[in-house]
């Protein structure tokens, strides 16, 4: 499915990505200058590493449950909650059980 396939169209966010075992899975679903929306999926135990992004990003919980550390400080997401994270804060997220987010970087 392309970007192009899902504009104007009602989906179910959690059927646009699927859990790989072992693995962080993502898909971009926008991509402009001004931001970008992305799902990814987790499995158990994976996570992405402490970073720093020169933007504000949103995270989503759609699915499951997130360890995310923000500037030294443990965050536990449940599905359906979201939390900020401040542009030049260090982040890092890891899977407390399987989960899927939507990550909304804004650019601007």
């Amino acid at each position: 499915m392309s970007a192009d396939s899902i504009v104007a169209k009602a989906l179910n966010i959690n059927d646009l990505i699927h859990y790989q075992d072992g693995s962080v899975v993502s898909r971009t679903l926008v991509d402009k200058q001004k931001g970008t929306l992305t799902v990814f999926a987790f499995d158990d135990g994976q996570g992405l590493s402490e970073h720093t992004a020169p933007f504000d990003a949103v995270v989503q919980v759609i699915h499951g449950t997130a360890e995310i550390t923000i500037d030294g400080r443990n965050h536990i997401v449940n599905e359906g909650e979201m939390i900020i994270m401040p542009a030049n804060k260090p982040h890092a997220v890891k899977a407390k059980s399987r989960f899927k987010m939507l990550l909304i970087m804004i650019r601007e």
